[in-house]
């Protein structure tokens, strides 16, 4: 089974690294290889390392400095339509929902919600 390849998008450096020990764990339990292949802390690296690193997923914060998650999304979409957008944000308004939906994110979770519930919306991507 090839791994699913996989981009953290997140301002802070504590969620980044919770996420990059826990999925790969979480998938296996799930009969899914999932492989983090890189970390951006704001929307320009998410852009550069999209590109770059060709993920299948990208796990994408809203709130973060110097381009946000909306921008970072929809230029990404723009750029590599087919790579899927998971937006994981604290934002869980309507209208959060709505301007990543508009974005270009393909799905939208907020955080703390149990990592099955993120593996769940990553497999259904593959």
């Amino acid at each position: 089974m090839e791994a699913i390849r996989i981009l953290i998008v997140d301002d802070m450096a504590q969620v980044r690294r919770d996420l990059r020990t826990i999925l790969p764990l979480a998938g296996e339990m799930s009969a899914m290889s999932i492989e983090i292949v890189g970390e951006a802390a704001d929307g320009y690296d998410a852009i550069r390392l999209a590109g770059e690193l060709r993920p299948d997923v990208i796990l994408m914060d809203l709130s973060m400095p110097h381009l946000d998650g909306y921008s970072a999304t929809h230029e990404i979409k723009a750029l590599y339509p087919n790579t899927k957008i998971l937006v994981l944000t604290v934002h869980s308004t309507q209208d959060a929902r709505s301007k990543a939906c508009q974005a270009g994110a393909d799905g939208f979770i907020e955080k703390g919600v149990l990592v099955t519930e993120i593996i769940h919306q990553i497999q259904s991507f593959a």
